[in-house]
């Protein structure tokens, strides 16, 4: 039951740190849709995924483990099918300059911010995992 808790916890805090990051993905109606969001996305990551990731399988071995992002890709957009006041959506990045580092403006699609979403929560739960271990 800890265990459960913990991932509910990690997936929830995630999950809210990624929409204040990414403008694309976001929710409407507070905590609560916060706090379901977080508990539709822990069953999705301890069902929904293993089953993808042995259907995926091959193409991951054929790529050497790149195209497990796609099981990520696929578990935020069910997310946001099960969980309708989360969306993605399409928005203009205004660029970014750091100490020399440049960001072109961009507009990302959907499918772009559900893949950057995606990438920032999976670092995100690992570094939170990390922490809690």
């Amino acid at each position: 039951m800890r265990t459960l808790l913990r991932y509910f916890l990690i997936n929830t805090v995630a999950l809210y740190l990624t929409t204040e990051a990414i403008k694309g993905l976001s929710y409407s109606g507070g905590v609560q849709t916060l706090l379901l969001g977080g508990l539709v996305f822990t069953g999705i990551n301890l069902i929904l995924i293993p089953l993808l990731r042995i259907l995926l399988l091959p193409l991951n071995l054929l790529t050497v483990g790149v195209f497990a992002w796609v099981t990520n890709v696929l578990a935020l957009y069910a997310l946001t099918a099960l969980v309708p006041a989360i969306r993605l959506s399409s928005f203009d990045f205004p660029g970014l300059i750091y100490q020399g580092f440049t960001v072109p403006p961009a507009h990302l699609s959907a499918l772009w911010v559900a893949i950057l979403s995606s990438l920032l929560i999976g670092l995100l739960t690992h570094v939170l995992h990390w922490l809690m271990h």
